[in-house]
């Protein structure tokens, strides 16, 4: 198992503002709108440096949406933040109708997304978002795994032309990958190397994998791992290759089972190439207020439950033999 040492701890909110912030120096049509959340988006940086590219909406996100839309018309891209659950459950009327019907090119930005937005509980902790935007007809959905990948993935969606989901958290989390990272859009990234198992993980559930993956290796399990950032378009080509090599899959995300990468993955392979399954995520419910921890832990999301689900899918594929 490919050894990781992070070098730091930060949560991937703060990946998003340094890239929005980058981008402001380097393109002058990115502007940021923001629905009275300024700081918990990170956004200050933007708001200092390019005052006039800035706009705040306050507590009126199907506003921020529809502004959004109407500035692509001009040549601008906007970049509009706020936490996930506002960022589409309360305006998803306008992101499909103004935003994915018309194709225009806005970056939706969403932060403290999942579980681990913790204390606040239910109501704030969206785990249904992933699946909302990727039925949308042309939109991109991205849920990053760091710092520095969020951070570069928020300047990579700049030079897409079309409308972007981009997910990312609260939490404080190890900062692993590389800080010159260039990233591809639909590209999954391979984390480690392995011939026994596949696990395809996303979002703050990459980190729960290379633990696990390191647990697996001392019980002598290889494990094939794969951080799916890009949740859509899904990299078909990858995930059916790692399938073919280890014959059993592993899905690990901080999102409900029903609607998220579990099912993307499952899709493919039932068309595809037929392969054991296993999904760790949120078993259709909804979430409780708590530590991230706690709730990680509670809700089945933990390096153990990961290891679990991959020894019942190798049991699984040792039946078929």
């Amino acid at each position: 198992m490919k050894k990781y040492t992070p070098t730091e701890k930060f949560d991937t909110r703060s990946g998003f503002g340094a890239g929005l912030h980058e981008l402001g120096k380097k393109n002058p049509n990115v502007v940021a709108l923001c629905a009275d959340l300024t700081p918990s988006l990170k956004m200050e940086a933007f708001q200092k440096d390019f005052p006039e590219r800035f706009i705040q909406c306050g507590i009126a996100e199907a506003n921020m949406i529809s502004i959004a839309a109407g500035l692509t018309i001009g040549g601008k891209i906007p970049f509009t933040g706020t936490f996930a659950n506002f960022s589409t459950g309360r305006v998803y009327d306008q992101i499909r109708q103004s935003v994915a019907y018309s194709h225009k090119n806005v970056k939706i930005c969403a932060s403290h997304a999942g579980l681990t937005l913790g204390e606040d509980g239910a109501t704030h902790q969206i785990l249904e978002d992933l699946g909302m935007m990727k039925m949308l007809p042309g939109m991109v959905v991205i849920n990053t795994c760091d710092f520095n990948q969020t951070k570069a993935a928020t300047m990579a969606i700049a030079d897409y032309n079309g409308p972007v989901y981009l997910r990312f958290g609260r939490p404080v989390i190890p900062n692993f990958t590389p800080a010159d990272q260039v990233f591809q859009i639909g590209k999954a990234w391979t984390v480690n190397e392995g011939k026994d198992v596949t696990i395809l993980c996303t979002g703050h559930m990459v980190w729960e994998s290379i633990i696990a993956g390191e647990m697996l290796a001392e019980k002598g399990i290889d494990a094939d791992i794969l951080n799916i950032h890009t949740i859509k378009p899904l990299d078909d080509a990858a995930v059916l290759a790692s399938a073919k090599k280890t014959g059993c899959v592993v899905t690990a995300e901080e999102h409900n089972v029903l609607g998220g990468l579990g099912e993307s993955v499952a899709r493919l392979l039932s068309t595809s190439l037929p392969t054991p399954m296993e999904m760790v995520g949120v078993k259709d419910t909804f979430g409780e207020s708590g530590t991230p921890d706690e709730l990680m832990e509670k809700y089945g999301l933990k390096a153990r439950h990961i290891v679990d689900a991959v020894i019942k899918v190798m049991e699984k594929k040792k039946a078929l033999v």
